[in-house]
């Protein structure tokens, strides 16, 4: 397998006319990581894969691989596996031949192809399916075939913008993990898109979210989730609100200073106080809703200025909701060490 390639992007820009869809990016990404894109339609998270891919040349800035700058190398010429969206297969070609073709592209020789691409396809567990068409293959066995494709000719690195996307939930969950394990398996320096944020906490040894072309914070799943930067990765990585610490009362030795706005996970606005001697804040507010979504109760809740917030009831808690009615209302509480200042 060939040796994973590192990235660098430094203060890469593009602009379309007065759209600037890429400011001066930077991002360092590590031999062998996988990284995920995710942001909102528009924040340039395509544009930077496809600047990375070859298909798009960049106003400014440097894209080096393995301390190779390749701004200039044409898309063929960089040894980057891709993934589509659309996945891209030939429908006049077989799996085996849709497989074979990077290979036949680089003149490998009829062995080389024959053992390459059944080895392959063994990995995506498509081993039985190579003489299939195109036509009769459900969307899960599709994607795999795509991946087969991307990876069969040994590339220094992945690039996958938004694969999974026509997927139904379930396999989508599915071919999450599915793509999880054969990275670690590969070891190929992957870049992932997408704009889904279960599926980057799924997939991702680190993520780097992306708005209006800036990169906005960089780190780990629990790092993103737990010590969002500011309001908009915290309202864009799971269910938060932001609210001024003076809304809230405290127990315990820990302030904040009144103006200070705190991002508020929604399962951690919670119906009881979760140790007794666990320092927390409090907030009052009038029951609105609760709505049964089977793995939890979602209350959407009214605070005194008239600001509707939502709180995600787990399991554990799940006998309160019955205790409070639509109208009533109720004291949420938050333990103090799951408070964020945001900057």
């Amino acid at each position: 397998m060939t040796k994973p390639a590192s990235i660098s992007i430094e203060a890469v820009g593009k602009t379309y006319g007065s759209f600037h869809a890429l400011g001066n990016v930077s991002l360092e990404v590590g031999a062998g990581e996988f990284l995920t894109l995710l942001g909102p339609s528009g924040s340039g998270k395509s544009t930077l894969l496809m600047a990375l891919a070859g298909f798009v040349i960049p106003d400014r800035g440097a894209i080096r691989i393995s301390g190779e700058n390749v701004v200039d190398r044409p898309a063929n010429k960089r040894n980057i596996g891709i993934v589509f969206q659309s996945y891209a297969l030939f429908p006049h070609m077989n799996v085996f031949e849709n497989v074979a073709f990077p290979l036949r592209l680089r003149k490998c020789d009829r062995a080389e192809i024959t053992a390459r691409v059944a080895a392959t396809l063994q990995q995506v567990q498509l081993a039985d399916l190579g003489a299939r068409r195109i036509s009769e293959l459900s969307g899960g066995q599709r994607q795999r075939v795509a991946l087969a494709r991307a990876i069969v000719f040994e590339p220094r690195v992945m690039l996958m913008d938004e694969p999974l996307s026509a997927l139904d939930k379930k396999l989508r969950e599915e071919m999450q993990i599915e793509i999880r394990e054969l990275h670690q398996r590969l070891g190929v320096t992957t870049i992932y898109v997408t704009h889904d944020q279960r599926e980057a906490l799924t997939l991702s040894d680190r993520i780097a979210i992306m708005n209006k072309g800036e990169i906005v914070q960089i780190g780990t799943a629990q790092q993103i989730y737990n010590e969002p930067k500011n309001d908009f990765v915290a309202d864009f990585i799971g269910e938060a609100v932001v609210l001024e610490a003076g809304l809230l009362g405290f127990s315990g030795s820990r302030r904040f200073d009144p103006s200070a706005r705190l991002a508020i996970r929604a399962e951690d606005l919670r119906l009881r106080v979760t140790g007794a001697t666990e320092e927390h804040a409090s907030l009052r507010a009038k029951l609105e809703a609760k709505v049964f979504q089977g793995d939890s109760w979602l209350l959407r809740l009214c605070l005194p200025d008239g600001r509707q917030i939502y709180s995600r009831v787990q399991k554990p808690d799940e006998p309160l909701v019955g205790q409070v009615s639509v109208g009533q209302s109720v004291t949420m509480h938050i333990p103090v060490h799951k408070l964020r200042a945001l900057q």
